[in-house]
């Protein structure tokens, strides 16, 4: 190891009496902890796209698909951590001794896992340079990119929140998330390395169904403020929306008037639980091109966008009335009527700013043509993806035929749920997924792996879209 490690603890976390020499054996009479498993939802933009970036609110959900993060311990010999992300093709190793573990001897104020956490040290991070470069170093261009990032949010977390001590690992990922469709997968994916990393130093108990709300709401803040730094890694200036509808689900309505902070997030408790198809054109799309677009057309016409853009604001803001309302009721048929209209004069609206897409624009025809639900863009557009809230009691023989007419036209069709849990986790990694094996079924890192696809990932370890798995616990 280079340098001297840490003297206090796990950034001075309580109740961790080990020793911080790296060369000092870890006590063998102590069990290997067992394997367990995170994981985080991904997100949509429901309502606001583009006029949330002029200061107005924007309303955002997570979705049934899910990234997760299954953390093996290894024998007490090993001095290892090893990132296995095989959906990106990413699997790096590291020698725990041989981390730049020496930075932390000459911070004045070191980062507490209680801290928040807004900006990067850049000591560390010059810090961890040599071993980020050393990521797929086989690779180029945007692969390496998508790997380097993953590995430096990974990295950066691990080593704020442990010591040279901890413990060797396999940190082993998988997704049923699409990557830059704009779906929040990264900010999934920090959430899942947070929670992991701060249930390993013990900060994290729970969740179980009497755990106080307050200690609840300690847990999840701290799991979604080192999300946040992970985003940090990745994005250099998240708005903290994507990892706090990751960490928290159900959906948050949210305004940023001032860049130089995080934006106000309120969270929706309430929020439904919606049947709801997202479909990818596959489109690659810029947010920075399309959010360009709209800062031009204020611009040649002030008017007319700005009334635009409050047109938009109001959509937000009937819908946020309508869902925190005390008769509110999401089996009613008009209450999803009237969620389905404001989907369509959102988009409506944003067509109008210039936003849209050919491909966005044959989606809706389609699913218009089948009278199953209402349409729109969600995120930047330009391309990305679309979200079709479904009509009550949808004939399975219509979806069928709409998903044939989708895939045929060269998209993507994932069936998912809007305003599910958010973090959640599965300690012990077993699960009974109706086997006969005494305790239930140890999912080990081989199952994980051998899972082909996203439909294998939630028939193996999915929290909800499949089935209600009971052995899953969520803080909520």
């Amino acid at each position: 190891m280079n340098g001297t490690p840490r003297l206090n603890g796990v950034n001075g976390h309580p109740k961790d009496n080990r020793s911080h020499s790296p060369n000092m054996s870890r006590k063998s009479s102590s069990p290997m902890a067992p394997a367990f498993m995170v994981s985080a939802p991904g997100k949509v933009i429901v309502f606001g796209e583009h006029a949330v970036v002029h200061g107005k609110a924007a309303m955002a959900a997570s979705i049934s698909l899910r990234s997760y993060l299954l953390v093996t311990t290894l024998s007490k010999s090993q001095r290892t951590i090893q990132l296995v992300f095989p959906d990106v093709g990413l699997d790096h190793t590291w020698n725990i001794d041989d981390l730049p573990w020496h930075v932390f001897t000459k911070l004045a104020q070191r980062p507490r896992y209680y801290d928040m956490v807004t900006s990067l040290d850049p000591e560390l991070v010059q810090a961890m340079q040599p071993h980020i470069d050393a990521v797929s170093t086989h690779l180029t261009g945007d692969t390496r990119r998508i790997h380097q990032n993953a590995a430096s949010s990974f990295l950066y977390l691990f080593l704020s929140l442990n010591t040279p001590t901890a413990p060797a690992c396999i940190y082993t990922l998988r997704s049923t998330l699409p990557i830059g469709a704009g779906l929040g997968s990264s900010a999934s994916i920090c959430v899942c390395i947070s929670a992991a990393l701060l249930k390993q130093i013990h900060v994290l108990s729970g969740p179980h169904h009497d755990q106080p709300e307050e200690e609840v709401e300690q847990q999840l803040e701290r799991i979604n403020r080192w999300a946040f730094v992970g985003e940090l890694c990745i994005h250099g200036n998240p708005s903290g929306v994507d990892n706090t509808v990751s960490t928290r689900g159900r959906a948050v309505l949210f305004k940023r008037e001032d860049y130089s902070k995080p934006p106000n997030a309120e969270p929706l408790k309430n929020f439904p639980e919606l049947p709801l198809l997202l479909i990818n054109t596959k489109q690659p799309r810029s947010t920075a091109v399309e959010v360009a677009k709209v800062a031009s057309l204020k611009k040649k016409y002030p008017g007319v966008t700005r009334a635009t853009l409050d047109g938009i604001d109001q959509v937000t803001m009937s819908a946020y009335t309508l869902i925190t309302s005390e008769n509110f009721d999401p089996s009613s048929e008009q209450n999803i009527e009237y969620l389905g209209d404001l989907f369509r004069i959102n988009h409506g609206l944003l067509v109008s700013l210039g936003v849209s897409h050919p491909k966005l624009e044959h989606i809706r025809e389609i699913v218009d043509y089948a009278d199953i639900g209402w349409t729109k863009l969600t995120g930047a557009g330009g391309g990305g993806c679309a979200i079709t809230l479904l009509k009550r009691n949808v004939d399975e023989a219509a979806l069928r035929d709409l998903q044939e007419k989708i895939e045929a036209a060269g998209f993507e069709e994932h069936k998912t749920t809007l305003g599910g849990s958010g973090v959640g986790i599965l300690y012990p990694a077993v699960l009974h997924n109706g086997t006969n094996e005494e305790g239930g079924e140890e999912i080990d890192q081989q199952k994980f792996l051998n899972a082909k696809g996203p439909e294998d990932i939630d028939a193996l370890v999915g929290v909800g879209l499949l089935e209600r798995r009971p052995e899953w616990k969520f803080w909520q």
